[in-house]
């Protein structure tokens, strides 16, 4: 049989979520009229309303009942929200339905999804007569086995979700891949989509806080090596604050390699935590209370190191007043002599072994020294050795007897193979002294004339055929002209004057002249002399009195000196300079031998060539004749330079030499080879006869 159903304006639910949320679904109305019903679900809230008396609602209730039982239909009461239940509420509506017949009371939570199953399963079976009686389970045990299909779906889920490491991932793409999963629709079901966000939240949450305390750990044990780097001078931070170092820190120059600032902070609000390859720590982070302990104990790190770099020098120089302690004694019969010393109780056991270690190097190294000193002294002692055979155990034992009595024998005696190996080494020496058996090893005085040979004196020689290279068929010369109060602009406006374009005509041959006058009081003369574009063949001093004849001779002498000292060219010394007398118009007579006897000693005394004013009488201050004889002067220099530093050998043959020196150094002389050699390797007139 049909019911009538009055439902004015009732909208129809699926489910509670859709509340507050009505317009994004369907405005679906409950049908009004005649419906075929075939049973009736009774709810009773037995929970604490607000605002409801739990009596009125039963005589509601009571009242629905005698209408509803009237269709004659199946009938169940749902004790609702029984999560909260209100135990006498419960007991009343028990006691309701026990007065009536076939009335079955439900207890259910739809909160925790307890019974609300049973319901519609139990009415179902009572409309249908062969399903049997239904069979109700009370709210207590459901509600256990609800509460452990619960857990166990949570569990799976959880370990569902734990397969995303990604903290980026969103749940619309997570829900998506996993949708078909048993485990995910199990969890749905039971603790629906809300719930099943929620949980994905916090393990991403969890995921991101983890990725962000790895990163903090691995910036926090990066600090201490920044500190070392930035921070490494005690002096300079030991009574600073952290904020006081801070300041420091941002002005090194190396700040940026070890920190970054952020526009935006804090550092782990920023996407500064996904770049895993900039190692640089957030700046930020050292205003935290863990950056500030790394600072702590990174001075206090520093301290404890200077005071352990003092006492291990203190030890040293304990060990050092000891005399007792002998060359390759071992460490465990010196600790007697140390164990109440204040430094060797203060270091560790590692460190006094390394100081003792370094101490024992040093009188090793001495003792052997001393040893081989005491060798040369008794030479005589190897005097009637066989050169091409072992001495005897006779003679060992002969030079053996001899050297016992001597304290420095007796320094090594607890290294007697050293010893004895030092000994056969020295005969060897002494009867076959080459590089390959000298006791200096690299420091033997023929390696390093060799080496010194091999890379100095050709590449000068080199050097010297480049720069004097086709000297015998030069066809320019580059003239330096030097003199006092424009002296030096007048010779070369002479010569100029009896050139044709700058060319000269000499012995028959033209050359092209490039001349540079200097005044000799010019702050940059030595700066003008010699320059890589312009390297002059030879100098010409002009002068016309007594004082500047001195100046001249000044000049000169400074710039040989400047040459030889700093070396900046070698080939600067090698600068030939003619001295020019300037023709005098007024008192001849008077002054002109004084002049002529004082130049001519200058140039004597420089070894350079005197070009002299000729006889007779001349309007001009330089004569042709003059010019001439200077320029031949220099080109007789150039070709003499080519001639003495050609490198091709011209000496086959040692035994062919005018001249033989042999120079004797003996290895471990505080001499260097540089300074034994340099008077050959300086001198424009010594080359190498063949290579080494």
């Amino acid at each position: 049989a049909a019911s009538k159903l009055q439902s004015a304006e009732k909208l129809m639910y699926i489910c509670t979520d859709q509340l507050g949320l009505e317009q994004d679904f369907e405005q679906k109305q409950m049908p009004e009229g005649k419906l075929n019903i075939d049973g009736f679900l009774l709810c009773i809230d037995v929970s604490q309303g607000c605002n409801r008396k739990f009596d009125d609602q039963l005589k509601f209730v009571n009242n629905l009942y005698i209408q509803l039982s009237k269709s004659k239909k199946p009938i169940i009461i749902a004790a609702t929200k029984c999560d909260e239940c209100v135990d006498h509420y419960l007991r009343e509506v028990q006691a309701f339905a026990s007065n009536k017949k076939n009335l079955v009371v439900v207890e259910t939570s739809a909160r925790f999804n307890v019974n609300v199953e049973t319901c519609f399963t139990a009415l179902v079976q009572m409309m249908d007569k062969t399903r049997g009686k239904p069979k109700i389970i009370p709210y207590l045990d459901a509600y256990k086995t609800q509460r452990q299909l619960v857990v166990t779906a949570t569990d799976k889920f959880e370990k569902l979700v734990q397969t995303v490491r990604d903290y980026h991932a969103t749940w619309k793409t997570v829900s998506n891949k996993l949708k078909n999963h048993p485990d995910y629709e199990e969890y749905i079901n039971l603790e629906g989509t809300k719930k099943a966000k929620n949980t994905f939240s916090k393990h991403i949450e969890q995921l991101k806080q983890e990725h962000i305390r790895k990163r903090k750990e691995e910036y926090i044990n990066a600090l201490p090596r920044a500190l070392n780097t930035l921070l490494s001078n005690l002096d300079e931070i030991e009574l600073l604050s952290w904020s006081e170092a801070l300041k420091v820190m941002e002005k090194r120059p190396d700040f940026q390699s070890c920190f970054v600032v952020l526009e935006k902070t804090p550092w782990d609000e920023t996407d500064h935590i996904d770049k895993v390859n900039d190692r640089r720590i957030p700046f930020d982070l050292l205003n935290t209370l863990e950056a500030e302990k790394v600072y702590q104990n990174h001075v206090q790190h520093l301290i404890s190191e200077k005071r352990r770099v003092e006492m291990k020098e203190k030890f040293k120089k304990t060990l050092e007043k000891i005399q007792l302690i002998s060359p390759g004694q071992p460490w465990e019969e010196v600790i007697c002599f140390v164990v109440e010393d204040e430094a060797f109780k203060y270091i560790t056991d590692a460190d006094s072994k390394e100081v003792y270690g370094r101490h024992q190097r040093e009188i090793v190294e001495k003792a052997k020294e001393e040893f081989q000193e005491m060798l040369f002294e008794h030479s005589e002692l190897f005097y009637d050795l066989d050169l091409n055979a072992t001495p005897s155990t006779d003679k060992m034992s002969e030079i053996h007897a001899v050297l016992s009595e001597e304290p420095r024998y007796k320094a090594l005696q607890k290294l007697a193979p050293d010893r004895e190996s030092l000994l056969l080494k020295h005969i060897g020496f002494v009867y076959h002294p080459t590089k390959e058996t000298c006791l200096s090893g690299q420091n033997c005085m023929d390696i390093k004339v060799e080496e010194l040979l091999a890379n100095s004196l050709l590449q000068q020689d080199h050097g010297r055929s480049n720069l004097y290279h086709d000297s015998a068929n030069i066809d320019k010369i580059n003239l330096f002209i030097l003199g006092k109060d424009g002296l030096a602009q007048e010779l070369a406006n002479e010569i100029r004057t009896q050139s044709t374009d700058d060319e000269y005509a000499l012995d028959g041959k033209i050359y092209e002249l490039d001349l540079r006058p200097v005044d000799a009081k010019s702050p940059y003369l030595l700066t003008q002399l010699w320059t890589s574009a312009f390297k002059p063949h030879g100098c010409f001093c002009v002068f016309n009195s007594i004082e500047s004849l001195t100046f001249i001779g000044e000049c000169i002498a400074k710039i040989r000196a400047e040459a030889s000292q700093i070396r900046r060219d070698k080939y600067m010394a090698n600068l030939s300079f003619t001295l020019i007398l300037a023709n005098q118009r007024d008192s001849v007579s008077k002054n002109l031998p004084i002049l002529r006897h004082q130049g001519q000693q200058l140039a004597n005394k420089l070894q350079c060539p005197f070009v002299d004013v000729p006889a007779g009488t001349y309007p001009r201050k330089f004569n042709e004749a003059q010019i001439k004889q200077a320029l031949r002067g220099v080109l007789e220099a150039v070709k003499h330079n080519f001639d003495v530093v050609s490198p091709v050998p011209t000496i086959k043959d040692l035994s062919e030499a005018d001249l033989r020196i042999v120079m004797c150094a003996m290895c471990g002389d505080p001499f260097s080879v540089d300074l034994i050699l340099s008077p050959f390797l300086d001198s424009h007139s010594c080359s190498a006869a063949q290579a080494g």
